[in-house]
Order: structure tokens, then sequence, then C-alpha cells
């Protein structure tokens, strides 16, 4: 199933108006080996979407769409030959207000269909960008391809369905012409439209760069590559030409923005490379994400994830008895709360969670903690960020964890987490710190390098 040609996914950044999407027929153009491109919504539509999706009033809704209509048509307006696409756009925002102008709330899988259509919008947009270009293109819904399962909000691929559907429908197309797809969206065995979750991108691709066979994955966005850490942070971040799937992994796991922490699984189970790259800069390079890399220094960069919560069960029961941890696993298991961090003593466990935005920790933790406290004591502290140090070997090399403590001397940590992975160590502090303990640690391990 292997061949020759490249998966290219555009970030909503990337392909937020005409001038952007230029930018990236460049990128496209330039090599005859892209042949199948994903594309995010332009920026700012995703989160009017969603914003229509939580809006009750009528009026509400349709002051969201009209920011939906003016992003579509300052593209559309700037097209040579705007007749080619443009009953397609109509036909489009047509049934987008059809569907936001009924008065009852929506349902879980109408949320995922509204929100579909900032990806099928642009994907209409920038085929016809490229066909201006002399390039030979269709637009492509992958909803005919990426099945998923039936959880609206963030559906889960059916990777063998998704395989055999796209080497029956898309892969022969690729052949004669450019395909423009989706990204962020699929659907279910019903054909009812479902999406992958914020961010999720990112994830299409590298899934249909698995089902294509493809040689390399490229993720291209604002940012030139991978970095140490977020330059937001430290002014000093640089980018890093190459990493490990495992570091990459580790680094999208424990909040570096870059890339959705899926998107590396179908990369890693068919070693296909994965390149991350700025449209803007093209030619300033990127960061090569691959199985094998010529370099595993100790320290490869520095991950911030905010908005931590850290819960600690207590209970005499707990000493010398067994199936204590597996009760409370069970109870956050129940309520779909996930775990990060765990560090356990004689009669206590503590864990840390992710209190993201848009998460389901919101509405899961209170039953959560009704739960856990009929048979033991709970407390919960909030406003903390989990910072990583992401690396190779750092459970057995000499001196490292020396060098960690030195720089943070002066830090108040909460909670440290160190050995169960030879790739990161991790530490929980106060979320107004976080940002000096960064730049702090960066300073230490990077910058005297």
């Amino acid at each position: 199933m292997s061949n020759q040609f490249i998966v290219a996914k555009f970030g909503g950044t990337s392909v937020a108006d005409f001038a952007a999407m230029s930018r990236c027929a460049d990128i496209v153009l330039a090599d005859p080996s892209i042949r199948l491109v994903v594309v995010s919504a332009s920026s700012g539509v995703t989160n009017l979407l969603v914003a229509i999706t939580k809006e009750d009033i009528i009026e509400g809704r349709f002051a969201h769409y009209t920011g939906i209509e003016r992003i579509t048509y300052a593209v559309l307006e700037k097209l040579q030959q705007q007749a080619a696409v443009g009953a397609a756009i109509e036909q489009l925002l047509l049934e987008l207000k059809t569907l936001i102008g009924r008065t009852v709330a929506f349902t879980d899988s109408e949320k995922d269909l509204v929100q579909s259509f900032g990806e099928r919008l642009s994907s209409v947009l920038f085929a016809q960008v490229l066909a201006e270009r002399g390039a030979a293109v269709s637009s492509f819904d992958v909803r005919q391809v990426l099945r998923t399962d039936s959880r609206f909000g963030k559906g889960e691929p059916q990777v063998d369905q998704i395989t055999a559907l796209t080497q029956q429908y898309l892969a022969p197309l690729l052949n004669s012409q450019i395909i423009v797809t989706q990204g962020f969206i699929g659907a279910d065995s019903a054909n009812q439209t479902t999406t992958l979750g914020r961010g999720g991108s990112d994830y299409s691709a590298a899934i249909l760069g698995e089902a294509i066979g493809a040689k390399v994955v490229q993720i291209w966005t604002d940012v030139v590559g991978i970095f140490t850490t977020d330059p937001r942070l430290t002014p000093d971040a640089r980018c890093i030409p190459e990493i490990s799937f495992d570091e990459a992994a580790e680094m999208a796991t424990f909040g570096a923005k870059v890339l959705h922490p899926a998107t590396l699984i179908p990369a890693m189970r068919q070693n296909i490379p994965v390149f991350v790259g700025s449209s803007r800069e093209p030619e300033a390079g990127g960061t090569w994400i691959s199985k094998q890399v010529d370099a595993r220094p100790s320290y490869r960069a520095i991950a911030l994830r905010k908005n931590q919560t850290l819960i600690t069960v207590k209970s005499p029961a707990m000493l010398h008895a067994a199936g204590f941890l597996t009760r409370v696993f069970a109870i956050l298991s129940q309520h779909q709360i996930s775990v990060d961090l765990v560090t356990t003593s004689e009669i206590s466990v503590a864990l840390t969670l992710d209190d993201a935005p848009g998460s389901a920790f919101g509405t899961a933790i209170e039953p959560a903690l009704a739960a856990l406290r009929e048979f033991s004591e709970v407390t919960v502290e909030q406003g903390l960020s989990l910072v990583a140090v992401i690396g190779n070997h750092l459970h057995s090399t000499r001196g490292i964890t020396g060098s960690l403590f030195q720089a943070l001397e002066q830090i108040n940590m909460r909670l440290i987490c160190h050995g169960a992975s030879r790739h990161n160590l991790c530490f929980l502090v106060q979320d107004n710190e976080a940002p000096g303990v960064v730049k702090e640690l960066h300073q230490a391990l990077f910058q005297a390098a």
C-alpha cells in the first residue's frame, strides 16, 4: 500500500484568508508529491460555529453566523472565477442557516453537523484557489471515508474501515489530481456527521496518511516547527530540527500546542515521518518527527500545561489493602475523568487531572468526588500548572535530577513524578509561578548548552 504521495495539512491560520490560501497553494504546487491536502476551517470560523451551538436565542446564533459569512465571502470575492464555486458556497451557507434557524436546542449530533461547516467551506475555497493556478484538483467529502464511532464531539476513528473506504474511494483519485479534503470531521456508520475534537485536523491528516500509505505527513501551521519551549514564555526558545516520535508524543501530551496529542499514533503505527513547518515561512525549515533521529540529547524541550487539579484521596483502609486503587480509578473511569500523574504513600494517593476548557471535567468532577468521599477523605487543590521536561533516558542518566532541582531550588513544587517514563520528568507548581519556572529551566538546561 505504500506510495510516494505526501499528505499536507494546513491549519486555520494557514487558510485564514485569500492571501494565506495563496501561500499554501505555493507550497502544494512546489512539490508534485503532495496529492492529498487536508484543511482546517479558516481561522475564527470554528469558534463562531461552537458559539452558535451554545446559543439558545435565534438572533444570537445569526449574529455569529454573519461572522462566518464575512470570512467566507472575503475569500470568495478574491477568486478570479467566483462562479465556479459560488453555487456550492451558497448551498453550504443556506444549509447552515436552515440548521441554526430552528428554535429547538441542538442535539449532540446536530452540534457536530453545525461545526462541520467550517472545513466544508474552506476546502471548497482552497480547491478553487489551486484550480485557478492551473492545478488538476477536486474537493472531496472526507465523510465518505473517515469512519468514526457515534461519540459526538470526540469521535473515535475506526482504522480498518477508514483504510478500506480510503482505498476504494479516495486513493484511486490521487494518481491523476490533487485532492482537497477536510480535517476534524468524519461520519459514523449511519452517515451522521461526527467531529474528532478540537485540534483534530492534525489527527485526520495522519489517519488519512496511514490509510493511503503516505511517505510523509506535513503539518503546516503558523510557527516554524516545534520549539524547545513556548516562544511566548521565553524569547530564547529555539526550533528543534528533529525529534523522535516518543519525544514528540510526550510534548503533545504535556501541553505543547503545535500538535494534537493523537496525531502521532497513526504515523507511529506505519513509521511515516511527520514534518511541522510554517506556511508563512516555508523556506525557514521546520521540525522532522521520525522513529530514528541522529541525536537523542538528555534534554529536548520543556512543556507547560495549565488548568491542573490535584486530588488527594486518603484512607487508612488503603494500608496493606488490595483493591483500593482499583476502586478509585473505577470511579474516575465511570465519570470519564482522565488521570495524568499519580503518586502514592501508605494511606493516600495523589492524582492530577486536566481541567482543560471544553473537557467533561467541569460537569463530571463533583459526582466523582462525591463517590470517592463515600469511603475516603478527599482534598482538592486547583490553580496549578504541570511542567514537563522532555528528553531521553531521564530516569537513568547521572546528574539529571541534580541539575533540574538546582535550577528550581527557590520554587515550591507541589508534586514530582519521575521514573514512569524515560522521556519526561514532571512536577506541579502554582499557576502564577509557572511561566517563570519554564523560563528559569530553559535558561539552565538549554541556553547554557
